[in-house]
């Protein structure tokens, strides 16, 4: 374990029953032996198609779910098992920023009265001193102290992502998962929360857990990127270097989709072939090898372990040193 990280987690894994209503469906297989340590102010970023387990994971993390195996570790302390009064302190110092922004809020109440929420949970401020706390909060959002007094359906969708990011500052937490909290918002919009996010994590000392499927929003916003599939991470490493030279099959072929600027560094699209297995039937031994133009009949065979490829890198291919 990294005793320097804020989050450290060890070979996590989330399994949930199956449904079937005419016969015993199979369990899913949501998360599966994830290692992953974040360190303090660090921006981790993670990607995958939809089903690949990224929201699954920072719901973990959260502890809004428990984990079938492994463990999870915040600030050295263990999240399953806390005490009620330990879980409270855990609690306020990690928070979340939701993808849709008008689906976490409260229709029936006022958003000045949501933000107050964690301020009053967590006695943070005086009641007299509430009102002006949240005015704070709404300017650091950059929304005015007088919308404190509207409800969400009186704000655009922009702005109702902003009220959900002060709610989550309120707490005043160490670290804040961001999942897919741009992908409902017009492109104009998503750079503006994206810019506040970054600001944000930059002046407050925020760990940040970014959950996206755009690649391009985590080449600049994370100092570090996980790349997950069918519940395992194929590839983790720094932002430059995993996107300047990906070296899992899977990764090449998201970032192949990705747009350039660049003419000279654009590459050619790597079309994946049919779509993911289900998670209540993955494939034998290594899980992307079903859709991989470079698979072997070992890669039947074997779970390909996530090892070091390179400085600070790792990547789980059993001929992650054969593929140009």
């Amino acid at each position: 374990m990294n005793e320097a990280a804020l989050v450290a987690v060890e070979q996590v894994s989330k399994t949930f029953p199956g449904r079937g209503v005419f016969r015993r469906a199979r369990p899913v297989q949501a998360v599966r032996a994830v290692d992953l340590a974040i360190a303090r102010g660090e921006a981790v970023g993670v990607v995958g198609e939809s089903g690949s387990g990224k929201s699954t994971l920072g719901r973990l993390l959260l502890g809004l779910i428990p984990p079938s195996e492994g463990s999870i570790t915040f600030d050295g302390e263990p999240i399953a098992g806390a005490s009620r009064s330990a879980w409270r302190r855990l609690r306020r110092r990690m928070q979340i920023v939701f993808q849709d922004p008008f689906g976490s809020l409260d229709p029936r109440r006022r958003v000045g009265a949501q933000i107050a929420d964690g301020l009053v949970i967590h006695g943070l401020v005086a009641p007299s001193g509430r009102d002006g706390r949240v005015a704070a909060l709404l300017r650091q959002v950059g929304l005015e102290p007088a919308h404190a007094r509207r409800f969400p359906h009186e704000f655009s969708g922009g702005q109702r992502q902003r009220v959900g990011i002060a709610r989550a500052l309120a707490a005043e937490p160490d670290f804040l998962v961001a999942d897919e909290p741009v992908s409902a918002l017009d492109v104009s919009i998503q750079a503006q929360i994206l810019a506040l996010l970054d600001d944000l994590r930059l002046r407050l000392g925020l760990t940040l857990l970014f959950i996206s499927h755009d690649l391009h929003v985590v080449r600049h916003l994370c100092d570090r990127v996980v790349v997950m599939y069918l519940g395992r991470v194929m590839e983790e490493g720094p932002v430059r270097a995993v996107f300047e030279a990906p070296a899992h099959p899977y990764t090449r072929a998201l970032l192949s989709a990705t747009p350039r600027l660049d003419p000279a560094r654009r590459t050619s699209r790597i079309l994946l072939p049919g779509d993911p297995p289900s998670p209540s039937d993955p494939p034998s031994g290594c899980v992307f090898r079903t859709r991989c133009a470079h698979a072997r009949p070992a890669c039947a065979e074997v779970v390909p372990a996530l090892e070091p490829h390179g400085p600070a890198r790792r990547v789980a291919c059993i001929r992650r040193d054969e593929i140009d």
